[in-house]
């Protein structure tokens, strides 16, 4: 249901941009077209064949922010929030199901954690469409609509880490704007952490906030999940690599941080460290940026941001569980243990079927692309990631590619945001038990 979710979505969208109305030339917009950009908008990716900002009209912009507004916030998240609103209650049927894909922990608290995601991403987009929306009608335009219209826009992008601009060079022209960039780079950062990490720390600041005002100092409050730590964790160390990456080997380019002042090099170059993992807004010419800058990149896109949120890629818990199961197998710890605790042998399992899903179909889709096409392998590549990691980066080939191209990476996009573990899952005849073990043998491994 949840696949089939998506994939609806998509189709309607598909139809809407199909419209002469979706095109800013009142004309019919190729299946292919409408089909890419649908996915990408869904998938919360940001690849685009055709320019966002010059090619749609106001009502095709408008659908496609619908589409990623819908997308981010997860299709069962939003069909149960709808059917409370219609019939006042959720089946425990539909109840499973946004359980599933919201990654909540308590059934019975479903309803609620369905309403708190939608309030939650509301308020944020909110707050950072204020923030921008006032730079922008202050120093950018003369037109309140205009302003508006370009703050929601972006606002709802950030945060849902689509990464579509209105802008053909996405959000390069305010490399030196920490009132642009700065909302920015908070709505995709809390998009990427992921809604139960979200959750968990704002009760942890409201517990704070009302000891204080009861005058008992800190405040009690249950422990971080294990989740929350790893997520956290993670995530901060790997926004410091990307951005000393970035700095590190952009900061003489002159075709990307070189020519830039300083204040424009520390805010283009943390922005683009942040990027790569969540969202495909670039500050930079990515197709300018030197090989190691790329590689690291590709990187990030692929290992992504946290579970259950809007971001793509393995995700930031999956990356560092394995780097535990390795460091335990490493020392001949029999077991894992992570911060206090032991961890499953399911999780360690599944942690290994997303890692290895994900460079089959990264692997995979490379070659077949590279089949069609004449681009050299590390171009392709980087947008095979980015559409996997549903990033939205490109070295600036996207709309050059074959239709049969488009057609691979509409179905990476969705595979990236469904998850391979879910969609073969839903492939899948049915889950058929092991009644019995086979006699156990140790084959040589390395």
């Amino acid at each position: 249901m949840v696949v089939g979710g998506f994939t609806g979505a998509i189709t309607v969208g598909t139809v809407l941009l199909m419209l002469p109305l979706a095109s800013a030339k009142a004309e019919w917009t190729d299946p292919v077209s409408a089909l890419f950009t649908a996915t990408s908008a869904v998938c919360v990716t940001g690849l685009v064949v055709v320019d966002t900002g010059s090619y749609w009209s106001v009502f095709g912009q408008v659908v496609i922010v619908c589409l990623f507004q819908v997308g981010g916030l997860g299709i069962m998240t939003v069909a149960s929030l709808l059917g409370m609103l219609v019939a006042r209650r959720m089946g425990m049927r539909m109840e499973l199901i946004a359980h599933t894909e919201t990654k909540n922990l308590r059934i019975g608290d479903v309803r609620r954690v369905v309403i708190g995601v939608v309030r939650l991403s509301l308020l944020i987009e909110i707050v950072i469409a204020v923030l921008i929306g006032v730079r922008y009608y202050v120093t950018y335009t003369d037109s309140a609509a205009a302003a508006a219209g370009f703050a929601v826009f972006h606002a709802v992008s950030a945060f849902n880490n689509a990464g579509f601009a209105l802008q053909a060079d996405s959000v390069m022209q305010f490399v030196g704007d920490p009132f642009i960039l700065m909302p920015l780079m908070l709505g995709f950062t809390l998009g990427a952490l992921g809604f139960p990490v979200l959750f968990e720390v704002g009760r942890y600041f409201r517990q704070q906030v009302i000891a204080a005002q009861k005058g008992r100092g800190r405040m009690q409050h249950r422990q971080w999940t294990l989740h929350t730590k790893i997520t956290i964790l993670a995530h901060a160390a790997l926004a410091v690599v990307g951005i000393v990456a970035v700095m590190g080997f952009e900061w003489a380019n002159p075709a990307t941080l070189g020519q830039l002042t300083l204040g424009e090099k520390l805010l283009g170059g943390v922005f683009q460290g942040l990027a790569p993992r969540t969202v495909g807004f670039n500050s930079l010419e990515v197709g300018d940026m030197n090989s190691a800058t790329v590689l690291i990149t590709n990187v990030l896109m692929f290992i992504g941001g946290g579970s259950a949120g809007t971001a793509g890629g393995i995700k930031v818990t999956t990356f560092a569980l394995l780097g535990y199961v390795i460091f335990a197998e490493l020392r001949g710890h029999p077991t894992v243990h992570v911060m206090g605790r032991k961890l499953a042998e399911s999780v360690q399992r599944q942690a290994l079927t997303v890692a290895l899903l994900g460079v089959a179909a990264v692997v995979s889709a490379t070659v077949a692309i590279l089949a069609v096409t004449d681009h050299e392998t590390d171009v392709v590549m980087f947008e095979v990631i980015s559409a996997f990691g549903t990033v939205g980066l490109s070295m600036g080939i996207t709309d050059d590619l074959p239709v049969i191209a488009h057609l691979i990476l509409v179905v990476l996009m969705l595979l990236g945001r469904v998850g391979p573990i879910m969609l073969a899952s839903a492939l899948a005849l049915q889950e058929r038990p092991r009644r019995y073990e086979l006699p156990e043998e140790r084959p040589i491994v390395g």
